[in-house]
């Protein structure tokens, strides 16, 4: 891990090519979040790509703007729920219809963290 942020909504650890974040209990994630997600894309990922990885242990809510907002991250190749609650899973499907960038859902962070890696890789082959 290079360094981690404690906000009012979340957790967020900030590692090597990934953002991994925690939502706190009952917020609801808006615009106002991918402003601060892109203040951390820009301060670490500036010239590399990343994915954003969300840890959903708590219930909480997403406005459904902030995906259209975190589509204009360029260099977040991808977007991961990891989850073991199913319901999450059913959620996920509904939310890539709002996100133009892989989307994916996991139950074990292990398994986010491998599919990390095959998007980052793919996205550098383009670059």
């Amino acid at each position: 891990m290079i360094t981690s942020y404690n906000f009012d909504f979340c957790h967020v650890e900030i590692h090597h090519d990934y953002i991994l974040s925690v939502m706190n209990e009952g917020v609801i994630v808006s615009p106002e979040f991918i402003t601060q997600m892109s203040f951390m894309a820009n301060k670490h990922y500036k010239d590399k790509f990343f994915v954003y990885i969300t840890h959903r242990v708590n219930s909480y809510s997403v406005n459904p703007i902030s995906y259209f907002e975190g589509n204009k991250i360029k260099n977040m190749v991808g977007f991961a729920v990891v989850s073991e609650d199913p319901k999450q899973q059913s959620l996920s499907k509904i939310e890539r219809t709002f996100f133009d960038k892989e989307l994916q859902y996991f139950d074990t962070l292990q398994a986010a963290l491998q599919w990390k890696d095959e998007v980052i890789k793919k996205a550098n082959k383009f670059k």
